[in-house]
């Protein structure tokens, strides 16, 4: 036995394992972004919906402005929240419309409306049909008192959801009257 000292044992490690690893890795990017390539359908448009006409039922106002003027505003309500603002044909806005809040906090608005030529039935039906092909979501029908009402929610560009209710509060064989109230939730989408 000799205690001379001796140099270490030399071994050799290959690279061939972490190379065959790291090749196998960029192969496998490689096909799935061919893959990806291929199989790309691109972005797609946003398709409209046809709105509702419901035959033998109330008939859309084309320019419910005027009717609604009063809580369409522009500055306050979201463009994809202001598809609410429709109304039947032959409705006129009454007196009494307010925005209890006044910009002190989410926005508020009840618009007060007669429609002539309508019954309390025709008038939710109308409201159910055009309100729900243009994406907002009838949560809830009916109000305590036992009036005819049909209420909406939708998600405003804004973060905040809105609400829409539509409520009879009188009919008589000639006419219906109603309130139109639009609302920002203070909850966040």
């Amino acid at each position: 036995m000799s205690n001379e000292p001796q140099p270490p044992l030399t071994t050799t490690t290959s690279l061939w394992p972490a190379g065959a690893v790291l090749v196998l890795a960029v192969l496998m990017l490689v096909v799935f972004l061919v893959i990806n390539l291929v199989a790309d359908q691109g972005v797609t448009k946003e398709t409209t919906t046809t709105l509702p006409v419901v035959v033998g039922g109330l008939q859309r106002d084309a320019s419910p402005g005027p009717a609604l003027q009063y809580c369409l505003q522009s500055e306050e309500v979201p463009s994809n929240i202001d598809d609410a603002f429709v109304v039947p044909v032959g409705t006129v806005p009454l007196r009494g419309a307010n925005t209890p809040n006044l910009g002190a906090g989410d926005f508020d608005c009840s618009q007060p409306m007669a429609t002539a030529k309508a019954s309390a039935a025709s008038l939710i039906k109308f409201f159910n049909a055009q309100l729900g092909a243009r994406g907002w979501s009838l949560f809830s029908s009916g109000a305590s008192n036992g009036d005819p009402q049909s209420l909406f929610q939708k998600a405003g560009k804004d973060g905040f959801y809105w609400e829409v209710g539509v409520t009879v509060t009188k009919s008589s064989a000639t006419s219906v009257n109603w309130t139109f109230k639009i609302y920002q939730n203070s909850e966040t989408v």
